[in-house]
């Protein structure tokens, strides 16, 4: 499964949503920009997407909520390591209060990998991150940020950003 993200405008992400009402395409938005998610086995539709190979997923995408998109840069040579990490996490996160969807996104065409989270609202997010399946989530130790003497896993600072889900009723 591959994940294409692309952003712009709101109307011009919207029109190409609406071609395209047999696929599975979210459309959000913050205050900066909106942003296209296309989830497929197939082709992207987008001319230039960041391209994302699904590694590890749980729950179904759902076109209402809220969105959190935690961007990892990570070294080539520190991917293995990042993914079984995150292959092997404790898995608390599912059982939070308005978790609907996680995504593990291991980018194609980059070194950032994306950790996309779909909550019920805002609210529910909030509240995971002050819960102990956060803490435990993003334990300081669970993370190293070099894996032996000579390797680093991480080659810049993780950034997040945060959008609603634009529901087609909504449109």
């Amino acid at each position: 499964m591959n994940v294409y993200i692309t952003s712009g405008t709101y109307e011009f992400m919207k029109n190409k949503k609406e071609k395209h009402p047999d696929e599975k395409i979210l459309l959000m938005q913050n205050f900066e920009s909106a942003v296209l998610l296309h989830e497929t086995t197939g082709k992207t539709l987008f001319s230039s997407p960041r391209k994302y190979e699904v590694v590890d997923g749980k729950g179904n995408l759902q076109d209402h909520g809220y969105v959190v998109m935690n961007n990892i840069p990570v070294s080539e040579e520190g991917q293995p390591v990042f993914e079984h990490q995150f292959k092997n996490r404790a898995g608390l996160i599912e059982n939070e209060p308005g978790f609907v969807a996680l995504r593990i996104l291991r980018p194609l065409n980059s070194e950032t990998y994306v950790i996309l989270t779909i909550w019920e609202k805002q609210a529910d997010f909030t509240n995971w991150k002050k819960s102990a399946s956060f803490q435990k989530a993003h334990d300081s130790g669970a993370k190293p940020a070099v894996t032996n003497s000579s390797q680093k896993l991480f080659t810049g600072d993780a950034y997040v950003t945060q959008y609603t889900l634009v529901q087609d009723s909504e449109e």
